[in-house]
């Protein structure tokens, strides 16, 4: 009798193991039948031409070129230049697709009359390559205007937050605190001009330092830095390497330290080399560990490192627009649907989102002056807004965007226009269609 109902058991085992194995074959097929066709994102013919129409490097920085060329360059970086990986492990953790029409749908304002939003992304009036949308950690709007969704396009300055985000894992873990001056941590600096001023004030890009990014003027201070790390055209006054660079950085002061916000990627990389000093490793492997191979990516990432293979913390990160959505993820309630671990502390958050220094963008170097619709600017974060919409931009046409209130994330990338002034901001109508389908608060 025991050996019959074992011989029962033994059978229903297997023939629920058929049944099991039939439908994961079938699932992966219906999953795959699904995707959208391998497309490829140049030919030959265009990619021998875009790397012949390059400006001379003793004569013209890559980036200079605008429009289409621009766009290509943005998206094929990894095929110009040296770049760094940045590794991703474990299991894919998968983003769920609920797609709102309405999203697509919304009509955004132009030249030309109102335009729905998935229209106006593929209108002249817009340069975008790509946007992902993440409400509660599902995709509800996913659109590839001008590229491939598994290209890998550079992020520019929104690269500049993973810095900051670094620090802030080590300050978690008593490893580094944010009120010494930067030369406790690279005593090389002591004889620059960044000796004495606080981690907390380069980080809130107040430091003070005359070295703004907006003058690329030949043999300016800016200029020099990007040139040492071979993003520049570089000179016989040019140092050897970025860090090199900021220990001879003695550019005089625009104000004193913590007066007023003034951009510049130099603060950026004096705190990528405190990362990369407590954690005993290159910034790209800093990532990698802390953050790159944590959230189930779907792909490896990396840094242009055109220097020596010192990657450009400042604006060089290269990864799919999906996996940076997961990575705004991190900063969300739904940080569970890409890691087990809260990467990002509460304590971090609330620096972010109530942590600022109003007085900062008020006593701003450049710009239009205080914004009423505007908090601060925080720990390399360009503006967090009265909704909490916490954001950082780009240099060509990049975002990053997400409120933890609201539970979203918006990711896009893109390029400038020839005619820059016929280009209109992706950001504005994404808040504006945001604000409209999720609320304000």
């Amino acid at each position: 009798m025991q050996l019959r109902t074992h011989k029962a058991r033994l059978n229903m085992y297997r023939e629920l193991a058929v049944v099991l194995t039939a439908a994961l074959v079938t699932g992966s097929v219906a999953a795959n039948n699904n995707r959208a066709p391998f497309e490829p994102a140049s030919t030959v013919k265009e990619t021998i031409q875009q790397h012949r129409v390059l400006p001379d490097p003793s004569e013209e920085v890559w980036w200079v070129p605008t429009g289409t060329d621009m766009a290509w360059n943005n998206k094929n970086l990894h095929q110009l230049f040296p770049t760094v990986n940045v590794y991703r492990d474990g299991p894919v953790r998968e983003l769920a697709y609920e797609l709102r029409q309405e999203i697509a749908d919304y009509p955004v304002d132009t030249p030309d009359g109102a335009m729905r939003f998935v229209d106006f992304l593929d209108s002249d009036h817009s340069t975008s390559m790509g946007v992902v949308i993440l409400h509660k950690g599902n995709i509800v709007f996913e659109h590839y205007a001008r590229m491939q969704e598994y290209e890998k396009p550079i992020w520019w300055s929104v690269s500049k937050v993973f810095t900051s985000t670094l620090i802030a894992i080590l300050e978690e873990r008593d490893l580094v605190d944010v009120s010494k001056p930067v030369d406790f941590y690279l005593p090389e600096l002591e004889n620059s001009d960044f000796a004495g001023v606080t981690v907390r004030n380069v980080l809130d890009m107040a430091s003070g330092i005359d070295c703004p990014d907006g003058n690329y003027a030949r043999g300016t201070c800016y200029y020099e830095f990007e040139a040492s790390l071979n993003d520049a055209v570089r000179s016989e006054n040019t140092a050897d390497t970025p860090y090199e660079a900021l220990i001879d950085m003695r550019p005089g002061r625009w104000a004193k330290q913590g007066f007023g916000f003034d951009y510049s990627g130099a603060n950026t990389f004096v705190v990528s080399w405190i990362v990369e000093r407590i954690m005993g490793m290159p910034f790209q492997d800093a990532v990698t560990k802390e953050i790159w191979n944590r959230l189930g990516a779907e792909g490896d990432a990396s840094f242009y490192a055109a220097r020596y293979g010192i990657a450009l913390s400042t604006g060089g990160f290269l990864a799919k627009p999906r996996d940076m959505a997961r990575f705004g993820l991190l900063f969300t309630p739904s940080y569970g649907v890409v890691s087990d671990e809260k990467i990002i502390s509460d304590r971090y958050l609330d620096i972010i989102l109530n942590g600022g220094r109003p007085e900062l963008l008020h006593n701003a170097r450049y710009g239009s002056g205080p914004n009423p619709t505007i908090k601060h600017n925080v720990y390399q974060w360009d503006r967090v807004f009265e909704n909490n919409d916490v954001f950082k931009g780009g240099w060509a046409g990049q975002g990053l965007l997400f409120n933890p209130d609201r539970d979203l994330v918006v990711v896009y990338v893109g390029y400038m226009k020839d005619d820059e002034s016929s280009e209109m901001s992706v950001l504005a109508p994404i808040r504006k269609i945001l604000n409209a389908l999720y609320g304000e608060d």
